[in-house]
């Protein structure tokens, strides 16, 4: 059965950054309007941009910091270790002049198999140490869990590659990471359990990430909420008064062993400055990271 596409309202968004100036009756686009496209050629928050000379309408932004100051260097980056190479940025991307809010946000990516369907959500890193890049979050329902560590009935037969991407936008850099991933031993995650407020430590308990939510027919309006918050208040009874709540056995810490980790530096004309690191096998059987510039 063909289904016939939606129509789109008249005041779709098709260029962020350009507007429709007029009435309802009488509108001018500063943009040529594409019908079929909710979004087109978005340019991003003028006033928010430092993008040079005033561009025509619909066109996308340039990075320019860099650019003054000469770009992104091979003499400028660690020539032997991507971790410390990133511990630098990210001192710098930490510094309140910087602009960037949470440096530590980043996408994970992970890959289901055998479908090769391809899972990605925005996670905080908490740790960076020589062996690579740790997030915590549920290794028991959610979807990280299914494509890392596969499924009993085989549906998904575990992968264990993933992915991280850093974007420090007020810096123009972006950090993509590539490597396999493993968890953490309990009495590790424990340690960043420990820190985290009581409210969160029971969460980590009661949620069944990323299990459906059935409304309750007999609570009106009910979306599906109050079995999370029963979920909740079953949590709080069993940890009543206890100061030390042990980390679920179902969540931790996972460790992003990177084999190949790329620095971003944005440039005008998109013609950015990027040097990627690949950990490769010498002759003896040892390893060690090969250093190359790529294109933009």
């Amino acid at each position: 059965m063909r289904v016939s596409p939606r129509r789109l309202p008249s005041l779709s968004v098709f260029a962020r950054g350009t507007r429709l100036i007029g009435s309802s009756n009488s509108r001018m686009a500063l943009h040529p309007k594409q019908d079929d496209k909710l979004i087109f050629a978005p340019t991003g928050t003028p006033a928010l941009l430092d993008s040079g000379p005033t561009l025509p309408p619909g066109q996308a932004a340039q990075f320019l910091k860099a650019e003054r100051q000469g770009g992104l260097k091979r003499t400028d980056v660690d020539p032997e270790s991507p971790i410390t190479q990133f511990h630098t940025w990210f001192q710098q991307a930490s510094l309140p002049e910087a602009g960037v809010f949470h440096p530590e946000t980043c996408t994970l990516s992970t890959a289901q198999l055998p479908s090769g369907r391809v899972s990605s959500r925005v996670v905080y890193m908490k740790e960076l140490d020589h062996k690579g890049f740790v997030i915590y979050s549920n290794f028991g329902t959610s979807g990280k869990a299914r494509d890392l560590f596969g499924t009993a009935d085989g549906k998904s037969t575990g992968n264990p590659w993933a992915s991280l991407v850093f974007w420090w936008e007020p810096l123009e850099r972006q950090v993509r990471v590539e490597g396999r991933a493993e968890r953490l031993a309990p009495e590790e995650s424990q340690v960043y359990y420990d820190t985290r407020a009581r409210g969160s430590r029971i969460g980590a308990w009661a949620s069944q990430q990323s299990s459906v939510l059935k409304p309750d027919a007999s609570k009106e309006g009910d979306d599906g909420r109050s079995q999370l918050e029963g979920w909740v208040k079953e949590t709080e009874k069993k940890f009543e008064g206890a100061e030390q709540i042990p980390v679920p056995p179902f969540w931790g810490g996972l460790r992003i062993i990177p084999e190949r980790v790329e620095f971003w530096q944005g440039r005008q004309s998109r013609l950015h400055d990027r040097f990627v690191y690949d950990l490769v096998e010498c002759e003896d059987g040892s390893k060690k990271w090969q250093l190359e510039r790529l294109s933009p």
